[in-house]
């Protein structure tokens, strides 16, 4: 591993957003407006996914006002505070460029099925993994 490598590996967050392409998200962004500092939330679809380690971005589009708006975000910078899955999309494709020709309901993206699953229910499997490989 070069130096540049242990840079970047340095500068990325401890815990990632887990998201997909096609899930619809809430951004919560830190904003700077003067000497104060809040956070401004931006809800949309995910369309695309690009870069590794602490360079990766995604852009999320959402319609406003009937005109598409899309913003790109680092998923590593510090301004982006947490990043919230709204609900799944089910895509078959790694980038959804498409979705910028369609209008109203064919702009949508399919529901998947979404799974919470308990704490109880997550430690079970994690003790049947271990006993699986003991």
């Amino acid at each position: 591993m070069n130096r540049l490598e242990r840079i970047q590996r340095s500068l990325t967050k401890k815990t990632a957003p887990k998201f997909e392409i096609g899930d619809t998200v809430r951004v919560h962004v830190k904003v700077v407006e003067g000497e104060k500092e809040r956070i401004q939330v931006y809800e949309g679809t995910v369309i695309a996914r690009k870069g590794t380690l602490n360079s990766e971005t995604f852009t999320v589009r959402k319609l406003s006002y009937n005109v598409g708006v899309e913003r790109t975000f680092p998923i590593h910078s510090p301004s982006v505070a947490k990043v919230d899955v709204v609900r799944q999309g089910r895509v078959r494709r790694a980038k959804l460029y498409y979705l910028r020709t369609k209008k109203g309901k064919f702009a949508k993206v399919e529901d998947r099925e979404f799974k919470v699953e308990s704490k109880a229910q997550t430690a079970a499997k994690a003790e049947a993994a271990a006993a699986a490989k003991a």
